[in-house]
């Protein structure tokens, strides 16, 4: 067995790497110093560059010995089930129990361009069960569902690691399904309050329909303290405009917040945007960003931006919006630090009691 870890503020959470990088060693310093600020778990996304996940992950487990780590997320059908399933029970025996799989459906276009099937609800049980099995040290004989049929699925017999498992992802049907089979999920940058309070809502449907409940919902929310024009356009402009650039996703972030559809199209088909090579967070000049700027109304901008005090005041919205936890994002804990000071003084400590640093 694992030890518990709790550590100062364990509903807090904060993105390793957050958007794109070309320098992945940075995140050792970022998870040192987020550890050393009291926060409870790092969160790490994934991308075919430099962010490998497995990889990352594991050089986060050797460099900290309290915060947890959970990846946010991968995706369950570009690895054989044995693979994510011992990619699990090594990291989570490297980091002494300290990780948790975050598993993400993606969009559907990019599965398709590399011939991966989408994962529909039913491949999606299906898979987190035979990992829980896997898990448990179980030989799983003559599988047979929409993952495919095996004759023999084993890691090994002395395996034995209890590992959340969380879905990340947005969309209601998709939350309400997450409640009944995951132990928690983490939600997406930029939704509205009353965005975050139906997306609970959804999850616990589904927690209810399998008569459960407990799982942790985590608000991802971007966070920007005193920072120049240029840092604004860079944290928060270029990481939304990147989302609404790609299509499917964009539908979906446009129509949990209910926003204009509209607006969308008039973003997409701007020469700006249209004869951009690549994500726009990625490659995008300053002068293109100041031009995006203008093509994204403010109201489609739900973050934590001002001074310390007004961005410590917004993560407690999140809370009384529904969330049992917040992934910060955009920032660094170096740059989200003052802000902390501030939460500290306001924080609602009896939300808290108790808790573990366990995400799920």
């Amino acid at each position: 067995m694992h030890p518990n870890y709790t550590s100062k503020f364990p509903e807090l959470a904060f993105y390793g790497l957050p958007g794109h990088t070309r320098t992945p060693r940075d995140i050792l310093n970022q998870a040192k110093d987020a550890e050393a600020l009291g926060i409870g778990g790092i969160m790490i996304s994934e991308r075919a560059d430099y962010k490998e996940i497995a990889a990352v992950c594991g050089a986060v487990a050797a460099v900290t010995d309290s915060i947890f780590i959970s990846t946010s997320g991968t995706n369950l059908n570009t690895r054989h089930p044995v693979i994510t399933a011992s990619m699990g029970s090594t990291l989570s025996s490297l980091s002494q129990g300290r990780f948790s799989l975050g598993l993400a459906k993606g969009v559907k276009l990019r599965w398709q361009a590399m011939n991966v099937d989408f994962p529909t609800y039913a491949r999606e049980e299906a898979f987190i069960k035979l990992l829980r099995q896997l898990w448990r040290g179980e030989t799983v004989m003559n599988h047979d569902s929409e993952l495919g049929q095996y004759h023999a699925l084993q890691l090994a017999h002395y395996v034995d690691e209890d590992i959340p498992v969380l879905y990340v992802g947005f969309g209601p049907k998709s939350l309400e399904n997450a409640g009944r089979i995951y132990d928690g999920a983490h939600l997406h940058t930029f939704m509205s309050d009353q965005a975050l309070s139906n997306a609970v809502a959804s999850f616990r449907a589904g927690e209810a329909q399998a008569h459960k409940s407990g799982g942790k919902l985590w608000s991802v929310f971007a966070t920007a303290c005193d920072i120049s024009d240029a840092h604004y356009l860079k944290l928060i402009v270029a990481r939304l405009a990147t989302y609404l650039q790609i299509k499917g996703y964009g539908e979906l972030l446009v129509g949990v917040n209910d926003w204009d559809t509209e607006i969308l199209r008039k973003f997409r088909e701007a020469p700006v945007v249209a004869g951009m090579k690549g994500a726009i967070d990625s490659v995008a000049t300053l002068s293109e960003l100041e031009s995006i700027e203008k093509l994204i109304p403010e109201s489609w901008r739900p973050a934590a931006v001002g001074n310390a005090k007004t961005c410590a005041q917004r993560w407690v919205d999140q809370f009384t919006a529904g969330a049992d936890g917040i992934i910060i994002h955009a920032s660094t804990p170096e740059e989200f630090a003052p802000v902390l000071a501030e939460y500290e003084a306001i924080r609602p400590s009896h939300l808290f009691e108790g808790r573990t640093n366990r995400p799920g």
